[in-house]
């Protein structure tokens, strides 16, 4: 049977028809604006690999986010660089580290803003793994269950600084139900949960970790992240962080992962996030440098295919530029 004819196509050529019979559209409301903090004050550190990005510090920050919430933006989402970084990564759960500062800051400028938190203790350990490491018969190996207490303190020093979304990235087994006891255990009953469910094990993070100054001193991350090559698995790992207490579930990264934000999609029907990571962001404007690319263009299309394909929210680099282009 052949299919019916449509006459549409004819009517493109007008710009109003082609933005009245888009089928996807990407909003600011959509956008969630992903942001460096470090110790220090008037500080905004360029991060060389991720051009336009910066290392704040919790001033800068401020005016920032004043920034993005001025362009409609509704959330960001927050990465610390500590002062000192020990083997346990103690000042993730300080009650005065540098998350914990910018939270309060942020929200006495701007209460209306939704402030995400990452809860992972990369960053802060001066190995660069995200969990406790234990010696395994001369091998160094991540110490999962050890992991999930040093978690639990992280999550809920944010929810008391005033966080409202926590965003556990670590990829340890078990790590949303301990979070979600340890809030609820602590009168935080109604903060919810960003799982990073179907977190890749991805080429594409370098320029995050320069950011972040977080690379892994020994080893890489494959044993507690997901393999490329694994698609069921996702399913598996977002069933069970919805079991343990998740409110909203991510994939990491997002282009090269846009079927299985569309099978979660479509298997759960749960709030789905999804991270256009560092690499993405700085390929498209290292191509865009060269004049191979239409920056504008790219970074749209892009986050359109990540909307497309079933995220309801797109934590992305661009999300100042998007929000700017889009009112456009």
């Amino acid at each position: 049977m052949p299919f019916p004819k449509t006459r549409l196509r004819r009517l493109r050529s007008s710009p109003a028809m082609r933005r009245m019979v888009r089928e996807t559209r990407l909003s600011v409301d959509q956008l969630i604006y992903p942001l460096f903090v470090r110790p220090g004050r008037n500080v905004r550190q360029p991060i060389k690999s991720m051009p336009g990005q910066f290392q704040l510090s919790v001033d800068t920050l401020v005016e920032e986010c004043k920034s993005a919430a001025e362009l409609g933006l509704p959330a960001v989402l927050l990465f610390g660089i500590p002062e000192r970084k020990d083997a346990v990564g103690s000042e993730a759960y300080a009650d005065n580290g540098i998350v914990q500062q910018a939270v309060r800051a942020i929200k006495e400028a701007l209460p209306d803003l939704l402030v995400i938190t990452d809860v992972c203790l990369c960053e802060y350990t001066d190995h660069g793994h995200c969990g406790v490491i234990v010696d395994r018969q001369g091998r160094k190996d991540v110490d999962n269950d050890a992991t999930l207490d040093l978690l639990v303190r992280e999550a809920v020093s944010h929810a008391k600084a005033g966080a409202d979304i926590i965003a556990p990235s670590d990829m340890m087994d078990g790590r949303v139900a301990a979070i979600r006891a340890g809030l609820d255990e602590n009168g935080f009953a109604n903060t919810p949960i960003m799982a990073y469910s179907a977190k890749y094990a991805s080429s594409y993070y370098g320029p995050f970790r320069d950011a972040a100054e977080s690379p892994p001193q020994f080893g890489d991350r494959k044993t507690y992240q997901m393999d490329i090559g694994n698609g069921d698995e996702a399913l598996r790992e977002v069933a069970a962080d919805i079991e343990e207490g998740a409110d909203i579930v991510m994939v990491k990264p997002a282009l090269n992962y846009l079927d299985l934000i569309w099978r979660i999609k479509q298997a759960f029907g749960m709030p789905t996030a999804a991270y256009h990571v560092s690499g993405e962001f700085s390929m498209i404007k290292a191509a865009a440098a060269n004049g191979w690319i239409d920056e504008k263009g790219a970074a749209l299309e892009a986050t359109t295919a990540i909307v497309r394909a079933g995220a309801d929210m797109v934590i992305t680099y661009y999300a100042k530029d998007l929000a700017s282009w889009l009112a456009k």
